[in-house]
Formats: C-alpha cells, sequence, structure tokens
C-alpha cells in the first residue's frame, strides 16, 4: 500500500505528490494537458533555456504557454548566470506559470557544455547563487531537481540540497543517477534517502518509477513524500492518476477502455498546436508508445512513419482500431 501525504507549496496544496516529470520533446502543452485530464498531483513543463527565454524564443515562449485550465503548471528553466535565471523566472511568473523549477539535473552534453544543467552539481557556490537569486525574484514558489551527484566519487546531492533549503528552495526532487549514468543502468532509491536526511523539505523521487510496485519501492527506499514519473506516463497519460487512487483506495483503477478517442484526441491537440508539418512528426512518437505491445503495432508505426498528411494519419488511427 502506497502512503502519500499532502505536501503545501505556497498557496498550491498538492493533496497527492505524483508528478509528470519535464521531459524534453514530450511534457508539452498537448501531453500535460492530457495527464492533468486525467488527474495528476502536478505538471512540469519541459526544460527551458533561460536566456533564450529573456531573449524571447518564439519556440521557448511556446514551451511556457500556460494552460487555458485552471491548474498550476510548474515552469522549469536552465542555466548558468544567476541574473538570466531571475530575469526568466519573472517572465514566467508574469506569464502565469504557478511555480518555478531550477534543472540541475540534465545530463545532456550540449547542456552541460554550457555550464548548465547537472554541471551545475560541480559548483555548488554557483548553483546556489542561481538559487537565491531566483527565489528573491519571484513570489510564487521555487523548486529544484536534480541527481545523485556528478559520477559516483562526487555524490554531492545532500550538500546541496541543504544549500537548496537554506536559501528558500521549497521542494527538491532527486532522480536516482549520477550524471555519468546519463539514463543507463538503474536508478538508486536508497541514495536518496542521505537527502532525506539532510532536509526537512518535501522531497521527491524520481528515475525508472513506470509500475505500482516501483512507485511502493521508490517511496519505501528513499524516504521520499512522492514521485515523479517520466517514462511511466509514455503511451499511458492515465498513471499518475492510477497511482493517486491505490494511494488513497488501495485499489488500481483499470487503464480507460476506449483507447482510441484518447490517441485522437491527443493527436488533434498535437496537430493544434504545432501545425501539419511539425505536428505530424512529433505525434509520431506518441502513437508508437500508445500501440506498443498490440497486435499489429509493427506494421502500424512503419506505415504512419511515412506519413506527413495530417487527415491520413488520423485515418489510420481510426482504421487500426476499428480492426
Amino acid at each position: 500500500m502506497i502512503r502519500l501525504n499532502p505536501i503545501t507549496l505556497g498557496d498550491i496544496h498538492i493533496e497527492s505528490p505524483v508528478f509528470l516529470a519535464p521531459m524534453s520533446g514530450i511534457s508539452d502543452l498537448p501531453f500535460r494537458d492530457l495527464v492533468q485530464s486525467f488527474g495528476a498531483g502536478l505538471v512540469f513543463s519541459e526544460m527551458i533555456a533561460s536566456r533564450e527565454m529573456i531573449n524571447h524564443s518564439a519556440e521557448t515562449l511556446r514551451m511556457s504557454t500556460p494552460h487555458n485550465r485552471d491548474y498550476p503548471l510548474a515552469v522549469q528553466l536552465a542555466g548558468c548566470d544567476p541574473d538570466v535565471m531571475a530575469e526568466a523566472a519573472k517572465m514566467n511568473e508574469d506569464r502565469g506559470a504557478s511555480i518555478i523549477d531550477i534543472n540541475f539535473g540534465c545530463p545532456v552534453k550540449k547542456i552541460v557544455k554550457k555550464y548548465a544543467g547537472s554541471a551545475l552539481m560541480q559548483d555548488e557556490d554557483l548553483a546556489t547563487a542561481i538559487m537565491d537569486a531566483v527565489v528573491k525574484a519571484v513570489k510564487i514558489p521555487v523548486t529544484m531537481k536534480t541527481r545523485l551527484g556528478w559520477d559516483a566519487d562526487n555524490l554531492n546531492a545532500p550538500s546541496l540540497c541543504k544549500k537548496a533549503e537554506d536559501v528558500g528552495i521549497q521542494m527538491i526532487t532527486i532522480h536516482g543517477r549520477t550524471r555519468e549514468q546519463l539514463y543507463t543502468g538503474t536508478a538508486d532509491w536508497n541514495a536518496i534517502r542521505k537527502v532525506r536526511e539532510a532536509i526537512s523539505l518535501p522531497l521527491i523521487a524520481n528515475g525508472d518509477i513506470e509500475t505500482i510496485e516501483d512507485v511502493e519501492l521508490a517511496l519505501d527506499q528513499s524516504g521520499a513524500d512522492g514521485v515523479m514519473i517520466g517514462r511511466g506516463c509514455q503511451g499511458k497519460p492515465w498513471f499518475i492518476n492510477q497511482v493517486m487512487q491505490y494511494a488513497q483506495t488501495g485499489t488500481i483503477p483499470p487503464a480507460p477502455v476506449d483507447l482510441s478517442s484518447i490517441i485522437l484526441s491527443h493527436y488533434d491537440a498535437m496537430i493544434d498546436y504545432y501545425g501539419e508539418g511539425k505536428g505530424v512528426a512529433i505525434a509520431r512518437k506518441h502513437l508508437a508508445w500508445y500501440v506498443s505491445g498490440m497486435e499489429g503495432a509493427n506494421e502500424f508505426r512503419a506505415g504512419i512513419n511515412k506519413l506527413k498528411q495530417a487527415k491520413v494519419v488520423r485515418h489510420n488511427i481510426t482504421t487500426y482500431f476499428k480492426n
């Protein structure tokens, strides 16, 4: 049985802390809207580059667009300059963000080369200056997401997170890998417990959480207050709500029966949001996740990967689920 206690961040009360992770190219507005329509404790934007934000990059502004629906959005920012991060945070607050999340965890080479993301675990003074600047720049809650450390010899998450608490960060999320691991191996939820022992803030466990059993183990081993789920929601936008319902009732609700309606709604939202060309291309990965393991999935995926017209792809989706 999963036990989840409510978390309060500023004026935001979260009854069940089960969150959608920030995922570049995945947790866009159509997907966040869909996940939230089933129910989620909190949803996070894709990682947004702070300098591009203040330079008013059209794509960056699109990525941080608030929802039409009435639920809080956490916007995740990355960068290495305290002043730029502070300005980007204030911009997002003014545009309707409910929470600013600081990324100290991204392991991707192009981010690390700019001394952002997980690279900042190697400079706790600069990381602390960034957090302090962002907290002082906005009135909304500021949270932070990081990893266990740069590598196995430098597991400094407890130290960094204690400094985060001291400057006013209100919640910490830990991905249970080092930067050196990237996304290989397995997440070490036990290692997150050292952060639990170092801070009194709400703590969220992240990494390799794809089943109800994973949630139970991650919470038990880490001592965390909640979980953040990424890949576990790919092709299963209802999974976060299943976790929440299980925590409340002890029973796992079934997956929705009418999968085709969910897929078509998500597909239409992507086309409306991105336009036909980009929307069709981005939809391919989501459609592949939805049908994974189903009969004829390989043929369906191969077929839609060759198509460029939105109406034709939509027809193929409808036909696949009628057969």
